[in-house]
């Protein structure tokens, strides 16, 4: 370029160097849109899903069935991993559920509570606080108005169907249990011994008791006549 010719604008430059790029059409965005729809409801839909049941099955026969638990006779009871309530004297009691009406699988949830909640611990005409729980748990197992009880024993979980209690909560309990089977509180205690878990792994969470399997174990050694 001379000195006497004027110089192009610098954005007439860049248009020649970086042509616009045509507009792209309809069919060219929407055709891969639903392709990727459909490729990934196939994959995490179907595919994933047949390849963990394929693994599952024949590894982990027990869980991929649900963990279910039966009696002698072959009847279906419950799942080793989802709580259900025991009412009577002679069987161990699970943590307080707030699913629905309590211990509801398809309501599962907790209280949405908070610490400070005056209706966690004073409770509801609709509802049973700590305070309420926690006298129940007293009078049932025969301890004193003022004696130390686990937190697990008065409080819900965040799901409502915690399927196991603290070994302390199970050592309270196992006096009431064996006074209604006709044994000794050690007898029951051995049993309890056998279903109490140490940490995951040796360091995660606590040790906890699995309360169904324990009373289905406790029907076995120690029947009840009616």
């Amino acid at each position: 370029m001379s000195m006497g010719e004027p110089a192009e604008p610098a954005e007439s430059t860049a248009r020649q160097v970086f042509p616009a790029a045509p507009l792209a059409k309809l069919n060219d965005q929407i055709r891969p849109a639903i392709l990727g729809v459909l490729i990934l409801t196939l994959l995490t839909g179907v595919v994933f899903p047949l390849a963990l049941f394929a693994v599952a099955r024949p590894l982990f026969r027990l869980q991929a069935k649900g963990s279910l638990l039966t009696r002698d006779n072959g009847e279906v009871v419950g799942s080793e991993l989802i709580g259900q309530n025991f009412s009577r004297p002679e069987y161990f009691r699970p943590r307080p559920s707030a699913a629905g009406n309590g211990y509801e699988t398809l309501n599962s949830g907790g209280t949405n509570l908070g610490p400070n909640n005056p209706k966690l611990v004073n409770g509801a005409s609709d509802f049973a606080g700590i305070r309420q729980l926690a006298e129940e748990y007293r009078e049932q197992n025969g301890l004193a108005p003022d004696a130390d009880i686990p937190i697990d024993a008065v409080t819900r979980s965040g799901s409502g169907l915690d399927p196991e209690i603290s070994p302390e909560n199970a050592a309270l309990q196992a006096t009431r249990v064996g006074r209604a089977r006709g044994v000794s509180e050690e007898a029951v205690q051995r049993v309890v011994a056998k279903h109490t878990k140490p940490p995951q792994f040796g360091f995660l969470g606590s040790s906890r008791v699995a309360v169904l399997p324990l009373n289905l174990d406790l029907d076995r050694a120690f029947p009840i006549r009616r």
